[in-house]
């Protein structure tokens, strides 16, 4: 076995960081006490205000896009997307944390952002759309998930590595199902900031 595969393992935990719960203790706050309790950037967001969802949105793409350079650094393609999906699960289960951790949208769009660089950034392009359209981060989210591994397959990857971000997409859907129930029932809070920042 190639022994670039063992990247692998600190891909995970470098996705296990807790960004939001860092920023968050730097305002004195806790993301998982506030809002809807997810320890993302849009919850950080609408609590604490523009600065500090910045920050989580910056560290949380920063996270899949490290792990995923991690592993296309080793000459190995395969290794990147297994290092860039392992981010994902360590953001979304993070074993440091009781496996409960946020929802991957950040985190899978900066591992699709060195993998797939363009249908990434349409994706972006179609997020903003999407929450100016219905207000809410989680719509976009949810066209993300589903985009990113029809991207990989209109840009003509292998079938294991559209497997791959389909699984990183099911992960995203998977943490939005009380969004999902929302949006259904029109209760999706908008995406507005906390103004005290």
């Amino acid at each position: 076995m190639d022994p670039a595969w063992l990247l692998v393992v600190p891909a995970y935990l470098l996705g296990t960081f807790p960004t939001a719960l860092v920023v968050g203790r730097r305002k004195g706050r806790d993301p998982t006490a506030e809002g809807s309790g997810n320890p993302g950037a849009s919850n950080t967001y609408r609590t604490m205000g523009r600065t500090a969802g910045a920050l989580v949105l910056a560290g949380d793409l920063a996270k899949g896009a490290l792990a995923a350079g991690l592993g296309l650094a080793s000459g190995n393609r395969a290794v990147g997307v297994a290092c860039g999906l392992a981010a994902v699960l360590g953001h979304v289960a993070p074993a440091t944390r009781g496996f409960r951790g946020g929802k991957g949208v950040a985190t899978g769009a900066g591992m699709a952002l060195v993998l797939l660089p363009v249908p990434t950034l349409v994706l972006a392009v179609a997020w903003v759309a999407v929450v100016k359209v219905t207000g809410a981060a989680s719509a976009g989210s949810l066209v993300v998930a589903v985009g990113l591994p029809l991207g990989a397959a209109l840009a003509g990857r292998p079938a294991g590595e559209v497997a791959a971000f389909a699984v990183a997409g099911a992960l995203v859907v998977a943490r939005h199902r009380g969004n999902v129930a929302r949006l259904r029932r029109g209760e999706e809070p908008a995406l507005a900031p906390d103004t005290t920042d």
